[in-house]
């Protein structure tokens, strides 16, 4: 019986932190989409003559960012 609880515990262990994984997955995917939307509209903005190249530069910037922590694929779909 004990070797069943310990299989059971470290299966409900690996399934916790896959969970995590995947909720942390998505929390960096969502902000990487709010960045390029900032980026976006810096970038528009700023073509259209109600913007700033230190805007765009600033939300560049903050992309890049978190790029560098997150990879690449946290702001690919």
């Amino acid at each position: 019986m004990t070797g069943f609880l310990d299989r059971a515990k470290e299966q409900a262990q690996h399934g916790l932190a896959e969970g995590k994984k995947k909720i942390d997955e998505a929390h960096a995917h969502r902000a990487g989409s709010a960045l390029l939307k900032e980026l976006g509209a810096a970038y528009y903005a700023e073509r259209s003559g109600s913007g700033s190249p230190e805007a765009t530069r600033e939300a560049l910037g903050k992309l890049e960012a978190h790029v560098n922590t997150h990879g690449d694929k946290s702001i690919h779909s």
